[in-house]
């Protein structure tokens, strides 16, 4: 029973736990990325008023926005990086993203049109030595033609903000101007790249952008952040069935303990049981008294081990909390580490799952021994009583 509930408790703490990580993970990558994306496959969207208009009327889109994306370069000097800069209307991205309560200095409302300010990720402007107040160059891909040649087109940014995800795809390789000043930059006029979607559901996104675009008309392309982060996200799928599989053998183990336990009882039973069947007990009499000892150990041992891994689940964080500051250690840095904490999230069909699966594995490994017990002969096993 004891193994059993450990392997169970251990089992449910660390699935809640990776499922915790999973969840501020994916919390902090929507925060930054829309549900979906609308964007022009041959250039520039021009018509992007009135497509936002009609997206904005569509029972899936919750909010909508429109960007113009691009990749650069950005210098301080020496020093240079390498970036994604995406032109927003500040007002217009709160409907999509949650940039804003991610701000550590400055403020977005400074990207103003015409004024060339830039909002960087922190780490990227750690890298490049920069802080608010400062200035960056932007070098884009363009080319201008000048009496020296082919020139790459440069532009003078004011930093006025700094944000930090805690996502080193964000605060290491974005950036954010104003949706003007973008514009301008890739000499698009009065177009846009795109516009990005908040749907009613997230995990329906694919679907619902397909929808929203096919209610629209023309040809556009569709993408969603199941795209951008597949790989990513079924990395994190794979790791969490992996630990599944891997920590089900404590289970195993624990199930292996109950066949053992069994054989032994059988064995030292052996004449108890042809007493039993010298008295008219049937083979599956007898190999049921063995099923249900054993059956009563997995039921026990998963009660157990349910309820002690969902109490466990619901508070590691305080108790991990409480272990750091009696013992003065720190399982997570906040100097390495984005995540400092250790988040759990428990999610019933875990529970369910693994409290089946435990219950099975009980019941299946009382069938041998059980087996054993109903072949018993009992001539031979009186034989020397």
């Amino acid at each position: 029973m004891l193994g059993i509930t450990l392997g169970l408790v251990a089992l449910i703490v660390v699935l809640s736990v990776m499922n915790g990580f999973h969840k501020e993970i994916q919390a902090r990558i929507l925060g930054m990325a829309s549900d979906a994306t609308l964007s022009d496959p041959y250039g520039g969207m021009e018509d992007w008023r009135e497509i936002l208009g009609r997206v904005r009327s569509q029972p899936q889109v919750v909010g909508a926005a429109p960007f113009v994306e691009l990749q650069a370069m950005l210098a301080n000097g020496s020093k240079v990086s390498g970036a994604m800069l995406r032109g927003i209307v500040p007002e217009e991205e709160d409907q999509v993203a949650e940039l804003r309560k991610d701000m550590v200095a400055g403020s977005l409302d400074d990207l103003r049109a015409g004024e060339f300010n830039i909002v960087l990720g922190q780490e990227l402007a750690l890298v490049l030595g920069v802080g608010v107040g400062d200035k960056v160059t932007v070098v884009t891909p363009q080319v201008s033609s000048t009496p020296a040649g082919m020139m790459p087109r440069l532009k003078r940014f004011n930093v006025t903000g700094v944000f930090s995800v805690g996502m080193q795809d964000y605060d290491r390789g974005a950036a954010f101007l104003s949706l003007e000043d973008a514009a301008k930059l890739m000499r698009l006029g009065d177009g846009v790249t795109g516009v990005r979607l908040k749907l009613t559901d997230q995990f329906a996104a694919p679907r619902l952008a397909r929808e929203v675009a096919m209610a629209l008309g023309g040809t556009y392309l569709v993408t969603d952040w199941t795209q951008h982060h597949k790989n990513f996200f079924a990395a994190l799928a794979i790791e969490k069935r992996m630990m599944t599989i891997i920590l089900f053998l404590i289970v195993a183990v624990a199930a292996f303990n109950i066949v053992s336990t069994l054989v032994m009882v059988v064995t030292d039973k052996r004449s108890d049981i042809a007493v039993l069947r010298t008295l008219g007990a049937s083979p599956g009499r007898v190999m049921g008294v063995f099923m249900v000892q054993g059956t009563a150990i997995g039921v026990v041992g998963t009660l157990l081990g349910v309820v002690g891994g969902v109490l466990l689940a619901l508070n590691v964080e305080p108790i991990v909390a409480w272990i750091e500051t009696t013992f003065g250690v720190h399982f997570l840095d906040p100097s390495i580490y984005y995540i400092s904490r250790l988040p759990s999230d428990v999610h019933a069909a875990d529970v369910l799952a693994v409290g089946v699966g435990a219950f099975c594995m009980s019941v299946v490994a009382t069938l041998y021994p059980a087996w054993r017990a109903a072949r018993t002969d009992p001539a031979e096993a009186l034989r020397y009583e």
